[in-house]
């Protein structure tokens, strides 16, 4: 059975922040995880190379993109999004 999306953008996560994916819940927030400016960025360069998709992130002013980091449950609705949007053109 295929990964949904979830599943994969959390196991992305998890493995940033050195925790196993049950550790992650969609509420969680990256702060809640102990993921940094450093493993945020990771984090959004592995997102795109696993769905091959760009997702619009400024390293330099994390919160100031179209690209919702709020919680993971926002960081996987992003995606979706995203994807949609790119097999949609």
């Amino acid at each position: 059975m295929a990964e949904s999306v979830s599943e994969k953008v959390i196991a992305i996560i998890a493995e940033q922040a050195v925790l196993e994916p049950s550790d992650v819940a969609l509420d969680s927030t990256l702060e809640d995880l102990g993921i940094d400016s450093l493993g945020l960025v990771e984090s959004i360069f592995a997102i795109e190379e696993a769905f091959d998709i760009q997702v619009p992130f400024n390293a330099n002013e994390p919160d100031a993109g179209d690209f919702d980091i709020s919680s993971v449950a926002s960081i996987v609705r992003e995606v979706e999004r995203l994807i949609s949007a790119q097999s949609a053109s």
